[in-house]
């Protein structure tokens, strides 16, 4: 029976559950067996049952694994004394990145996050709206010190998270265009659209 060859590239837990991702993404959650999976992996299917329960609890793992890096991100950055268009810009920046960086576990909690067994859905739920609240307070401080425009914060929350969620096109085609010009030109596109340049 073949092992999982870790090579130095994380627990094979952390394997299996980037070998899914892949495969969620390609196929959908629903259209995705575990015996795939394995096939996927060649290995034999009762050997991926040593490390992991069931499919479900791998869309728990790869779903929770990306909240749980934007909510330590966001976290972190709210104790940071920077200007609030600096946070929005930061926020910007690492949204596309852990899109790039991470971009078949992103794509998976994104659109298969209503697949999640109860309780974890509601959970995760939970996380996400914390988590939008944490940007929304981000930009309602920004507003307040007059350094972004007076818009709805909840709006400037939907449009950022709604702009980019483009790389996962850019993924598909990238047309030429690197890593850093995506982000530098989608910040900076952003960024105009809210920056307050007459000061009132």
């Amino acid at each position: 029976m073949s092992k999982i060859s870790v090579n130095g590239k994380g627990s094979s837990k952390e394997i299996i559950a980037s070998k899914a991702a892949m495969l969620f993404r390609s196929r959908g959650y629903n259209s995705c067996t575990m015996r795939q999976l394995a096939e996927s992996m060649d290995i034999e299917a009762p050997s991926l049952y040593n490390h992991i329960g069931s499919k479900a609890e791998l869309l728990v793992n790869i779903c929770f694994s990306v909240a749980d890096e934007f909510n330590r991100h966001i976290e972190e950055l709210e104790l940071l004394k920077l200007p609030g268009i600096e946070k929005i810009e930061n926020l910007i920046r690492f949204h596309i990145r852990i899109m790039i960086r991470r971009h078949n576990e992103v794509y998976v909690s994104n659109h298969e996050w209503k697949q999640l067994p109860d309780p974890y859905l509601a959970q995760f739920l939970q996380q996400r709206r914390v988590y939008e609240n944490k940007m929304v307070q981000i930009i309602r401080t920004a507003i307040r010190k007059k350094e972004i425009k007076p818009i709805e914060p909840y709006i400037a929350v939907l449009t950022i998270l709604s702009a980019v969620r483009g790389v996962e096109t850019w993924q598909r085609h990238k047309k030429g265009i690197t890593p850093g010009k995506l982000e530098d030109d989608m910040t900076q596109h952003l960024l105009n659209g809210l920056i307050n340049s007459h000061g009132h």
